[in-house]
């Protein structure tokens, strides 16, 4: 994708031993969107800047993020080098804007490494112009979209408060017919939780093989302001959940809706981040979304003037890291005030967390949202807390049968068909099946050639 030229960059003040992986989640044109969605948290973040007339990402300050960006990559040994590019709406910069992305990063890509794009928009800026620009420089394309037209238009208005689905749906066909790599993010919010089946059967209708379904919780205070993180508050007493935030409850059973259809059909043909992140779990491997990571910390935010904060969900002035043109990146991103944020998440777990059977699952989910109180009375229970344990006990038994089939050298796929044979998730694999008879896991081999050899049968 790009010409190998330029040259690892060695910065002044960086630290002598290299930082933990980091990612940046970037808003070139801060909170600015074209939409006024009702649920959004960000356009309020206007009042951070009240002296900004222009939200835009200056070419100097642009230039310093990609080059300090890569050479962090680089001296981190990533094998690929990936920025994330969100808002507000980062489309209302325009192509240019990203061409000169790209070719910055042309000029400061070393040789042997390859760099990525992923941009998140809402879709209804989108032309041929776009579509054409995203497939030539291999952009990742995340097009946000709330299910069928009642549930996306209940919340994503444009400014004159008229609906957008028409615009979202287009634009998405003009990147699924131009061959543009793409996913969706879906909010699940008060509305569109009642109707798991539904939202999912439309965006697989749409073609989508990648899905993203994101919680959306936010409380509000007083002066019509949300909420900040916990720790700006009493917790939950002095604030109250929004109207259009998804209940745990709902959000427990919208994601048992989606996984049943999904086990029943599509598992290795369509992919739910959520639960491709929870099998890597139930294999006992690290999460790879920081919400169930033991800690957190390494997925920062950039905003358009080029400070840096701890975390997308955390941007506040408490939170703020420093400016990339006066620190160097990495040593932002290492700081031990940084460092001590994402440790906070694992020390400061409620009792009720440290003996959960589920912890390994959960780690008590994202801090943004532990703003309950726990049985015992004690602070920093997560909101969604009934809402993880209603999935994994309905989805864990899948999990852990997907998880023996990869072990087994079998594809995870072979779920469906063991639970078309009416293998029962949770029970032992072999007292539903004798030694000589069919494998349930639709192999066609033997159950004691296939997945009774773990069995010992």
């Amino acid at each position: 994708m790009f010409s190998q030229r330029g040259r690892q960059i060695s910065l002044p003040g960086s630290p002598p031993h290299p930082p933990m992986p980091f990612h940046v989640m970037v808003k070139p044109g801060g909170p600015r969107c074209n939409l006024d969605c009702r649920y959004c948290y960000y356009l309020e973040k206007e009042r951070l800047y009240p002296d900004t007339r222009k939200f835009r990402m200056s070419d100097d300050v642009l230039e310093i993020f990609i080059r300090d960006y890569i050479a962090s990559q680089n001296r981190l040994d990533m094998p690929e080098i990936w920025f994330s590019w969100q808002g507000g709406e980062p489309t209302l910069l325009g192509i240019e804007f990203f061409r000169k992305v790209v070719d910055l990063e042309e000029r400061y890509c070393p040789k042997g490494k390859v760099v990525r794009n992923a941009i998140q928009t809402n879709g209804t800026l989108l032309d041929e112009d776009w579509a054409a620009f995203f497939k030539a420089n291999d952009f990742l394309v995340g097009i946000s979209i709330d299910g069928p037209r009642e549930q996306h238009d209940r919340y994503r208005v444009d400014r004159r408060d008229m609906p957008t689905f028409d615009k979202v749906v287009a634009a998405l066909e003009l990147l699924r017919d131009q061959k543009v790599e793409f996913n969706t993010l879906t909010v699940v919010h008060r509305q569109n939780a009642r109707r798991p089946k539904e939202v999912y059967r439309f965006l697989k209708d749409m073609g989508v093989e990648f899905m993203q379904f994101i919680p959306l919780v936010e409380r509000a205070a007083e002066g019509g302001m949300l909420a900040g993180p916990p720790e700006q508050d009493d917790g939950a007493a002095r604030a109250r959940v929004t109207p259009w935030s998804v209940l745990p409850k709902a959000y427990g059973e919208f994601l048992c809706g989606v996984f049943d259809e999904w086990i029943a059909q599509d598992v290795g043909r369509i992919f739910v981040q959520l639960f491709d992140v929870q099998l890597g779990l139930w294999m006992g491997g690290p999460s790879s979304l920081c919400i169930f990571a033991e800690t957190c910390g390494q997925q920062m935010a950039l905003e358009h003037n080029g400070d840096l904060y701890a975390c997308d969900h955390y941007v506040y002035p408490q939170h703020l890291l420093g400016n990339i043109a006066k620190t160097p990146l990495d040593v932002l991103a290492a700081s031990p005030g940084q460092r001590r944020f994402g440790d906070d998440k694992r020390d400061t777990l409620p009792s009720c967390c440290l003996t959960c059977k589920y912890r390994f699952a959960c780690n008590g989910g994202c801090p943004k949202h532990r703003f309950l109180e726990s049985p015992d009375g004690e602070p920093n229970l997560n909101y969604f807390c009934a809402s993880y344990r209603r999935f994994f006990d309905h989805a864990g038994p899948y999990l852990l049968t997907m998880a023996n089939l990869v072990r087994q050298g079998q594809p995870a796929a072979h779920v469906m068909e063991m639970r078309r044979n009416r293998y029962l998730p949770g029970k032992s694999i072999g007292s539903q099946a004798g030694r000589n008879e069919p494998c349930p896991c639709g192999s066609g081999r033997k159950f004691k050639k296939c997945c009774g050899r773990e069995a010992g049968r």
